[in-house]
C-alpha cells in the first residue's frame, strides 16, 4: 500500500471541501477524490452541519428531457464547452467551473436552480458515456441537450416550440430564452 503525500492529501481535502460547498452527494465525493468514506462525512457534517443525504444518484438520461431540466440542462453544457474551450480545463475542474457560472447566470436572471452539481456532474458523464449529445435548434441554432442518435436534421427546441403546459406563460419562455442568450 503506498502512502499520499501531504500535499495530494491537502488538494483532495481542499476539493472535497469545494465540492460540498456547491452541494455534492457522497457518491461523487467519493468518485472524484480518495479520501476516505469517513473523511467525507466528517468533512461534510463540519461544512454543511447536517448529515449528508441519503439514497442513490439519479440514474435517468430522461430526467433531461422535460422542458424546464432541459433548457438548464442545456444551458449547462453550453457553458461547460466554453470553459473547456476558452478556460483550459478539463474534467472535474471543468465541470466545477462551469457550474459555478450555470449558478451566477440563473441568479442573474432571477429564475431558480433547477440543476444541483450532482445532476450536473451526472449529465456530464451521461455525455462521456454517449448517451446524450447537443443537437442544434433548426429554428433558433441553440443547442440542446437530447438523447444520443436521435434525428437531428429537424429538431426543433423547447424555447422554439413551447409545449402548452410548460412554464408559467410568455413570462417564463422570456426569461428561459434570455438566460440562453
Amino acid at each position: 500500500m503506498r502512502m499520499k503525500s501531504l500535499v495530494q492529501d491537502a488538494e483532495e481535502t481542499r476539493l472535497a471541501i469545494d465540492m460540498i460547498g456547491l452541494g455534492a452527494r457522497m457518491q461523487m465525493l467519493e468518485s472524484e477524490t480518495g479520501l476516505s468514506r469517513e473523511r467525507l462525512l466528517k468533512l461534510y457534517k463540519e461544512i454543511r452541519g447536517e448529515s449528508p443525504p441519503k439514497g442513490m444518484l439519479p440514474f435517468s438520461t430522461d430526467w433531461f428531457m422535460p422542458w424546464q431540466q432541459n433548457i438548464h440542462a442545456s444551458l449547462y453544457m453550453s457553458l461547460r464547452r466554453f470553459v473547456v474551450e476558452h478556460a483550459n480545463l478539463q474534467g472535474l475542474g471543468a465541470t466545477l467551473q462551469a457550474f459555478r457560472m450555470y449558478r451566477e447566470q440563473v441568479a442573474n436572471n432571477g429564475l431558480d436552480q433547477v440543476m444541483s452539481l450532482t445532476r450536473a456532474w451526472t449529465l456530464v458523464r451521461f455525455f462521456e458515456a454517449r448517451m446524450l449529445q447537443q443537437t442544434g435548434c433548426t429554428r433558433c441554432g441553440g443547442h440542446f441537450v437530447t438523447h444520443a442518435f436521435d434525428p437531428e436534421h429537424h429538431y426543433v427546441c423547447g424555447l422554439c416550440n413551447v409545449p402548452a403546459r410548460a412554464g408559467k406563460g410568455k413570462r417564463a419562455m422570456r426569461e428561459a430564452g434570455e438566460a440562453l442568450a
